[in-house]
């Protein structure tokens, strides 16, 4: 344990900034979630959490909204398409529902993730992931012995290396046979941060389903802002998908409604070594209160649950959830204002010619003229925060800024263009 790093932030001073460095919410969450945390008796703070009707609240909110892009997400096909979920109005067809066994519930994803990593990490396992993403996951694998392959985005476009994870899955190097074992765990974050990579929800499927003896970690967390989900699949059991049948493979029509009608008992049937994390944090706004949510087989959900305390989550985090899980429409309201600003800002960026990489998330890279670090500092001066991806692979030298409202993201070029940073 002496030689770990851990994994850090620059958490102090942060009040009374434009916060553009953590991918929050940057506006606050919905009034009745401020309301509903008021209200709360003052006798209720000396009683345990309770947590009933939670879990059901989650899925009824998944199975509503489950992954739909909003308008305006971008260009490219989206899970809502390739499913036809209706973004307002619920899932179409014969639609599959969540268990309440099959969601666990955390003091934000960050105890989610070290919950897999106590549960199924050890000594000589190894953890697949890509190169760069979420810096949490290291030091989790870290404290329990894994070894780590994180295999990069693809240049110039930092693209998803979709081969060499399937490789890394499926097989052993060549001559490399002998005591091969496939990886414990694929860490995916999609869209990935930092660099808002998208992976197409059929081929997570799909590599769940070809790496039987892998738990396939999907990290969702900022799917509200692109519909690159999972879930809408899982849910949907006549959505087809690219990992649904085996290449040259003809499936009698009794075996496939049978399946159909395994999954529309269990969504996660046919592929139980797939789990999906969520949060409020980047959407609802409370990401100061800590909840997140891990989806899956029921088995896995119970296994990364025993490593977790009885009362991780605090009384205030389940009301404001129930309260957030109950306000939709705020939340598809501030993703729409964000994605509005991300194309303002997109645009002047483009005019400035100004270095960028904007994919998924509510966030892009942005490469200043001159030094991160100075542009850094003179952007805090300013009273706004970005985060600089200083040593970084593939991305060292650049900024990752966090979008907001298109005030917010006004005074963020003004300044940007004021100290100089790149603007032609």
């Amino acid at each position: 344990m002496e030689s770990l790093l851990a994994y850090s932030a620059p958490l102090e001073g942060r009040r009374g900034l434009l916060r553009l460095d953590f991918n929050e919410n940057t506006i606050g969450p919905s009034p009745k979630v401020v309301e509903a945390i008021r209200a709360i008796p003052a006798d209720h703070y000396a009683i345990y959490p309770e947590y009933d009707g939670l879990r059901e609240a989650v899925a009824a909110a998944l199975r509503a909204s489950p992954g739909a892009a909003p308008a305006g997400a971008g260009t490219g096909r989206t899970a809502a398409s390739a499913t036809g979920v209706d973004a307002g109005s619920g899932l179409t067809g014969s639609a599959a529902a969540l268990r309440p066994e099959q969601i666990g519930l955390f003091n934000g994803v960050d105890a989610a993730i070290h919950a897999v990593f106590q549960a199924y990490g050890g000594p000589g396992e190894c953890l697949l992931t890509t190169s760069p993403t979420f810096g949490y996951y290291t030091p989790c694998a870290r404290m329990q012995g894994m070894a780590i392959e994180a295999i990069p985005y693809l240049l110039p476009d930092f693209a998803f290396p979709l081969e060499a994870i399937r490789a890394a899955l499926t097989g052993p190097p060549s001559g490399a046979a002998e005591g091969w074992r496939p990886p414990r765990l694929l860490l995916l974050c999609n869209p990935n941060n930092p660099t808002g990579t998208r992976l197409a929800p059929e081929a997570v499927l799909a590599l769940a389903a070809a790496a039987p003896h892998t738990l396939v970690v999907v990290d969702e967390l900022y799917e509200a802002f692109t519909g690159d989900s999972v879930l809408p699949l899982l849910l949907d059991p006549g959505a087809p998908t690219s990992g649904s049948q085996p290449s040259g493979r003809q499936i009698h029509p009794e075996d496939a409604a049978s399946a159909a009608a395994a999954m529309a008992a269990d969504p996660f049937a046919g592929c139980p070594n797939l789990l999906v994390l969520r949060s409020l944090s980047k959407t609802a706004g409370i990401a100061g209160l800590r909840i997140g949510f891990a989806i899956g087989h029921a088995a896995v959900v119970d296994r990364i649950s025993r490593v977790s305390g009885p009362y991780d989550i605090n009384s205030f985090a389940v009301t404001a959830a129930f309260a957030a899980l109950g306000d939709q429409a705020y939340v598809e309201a501030y993703v729409a204002e964000v994605l509005e600003a991300r194309q303002w800002l997109l645009e002047q960026l483009a005019a400035a010619g100004v270095r960028h990489h904007a994919d998924g998330g509510n966030y892009l890279l942005i490469w200043p003229d001159r030094p991160a670090a100075e542009v850094d500092q003179a952007l805090r001066e300013a009273g706004i925060l970005v985060r600089s991806m200083a040593g970084k692979p593939l991305i060292d030298g650049a900024l990752r800024v966090s979008l907001g409202t298109r005030e917010q993201m006004e005074c963020f070029w003004g300044a940007w263009c004021r100290i100089g940073a790149g603007a032609s």
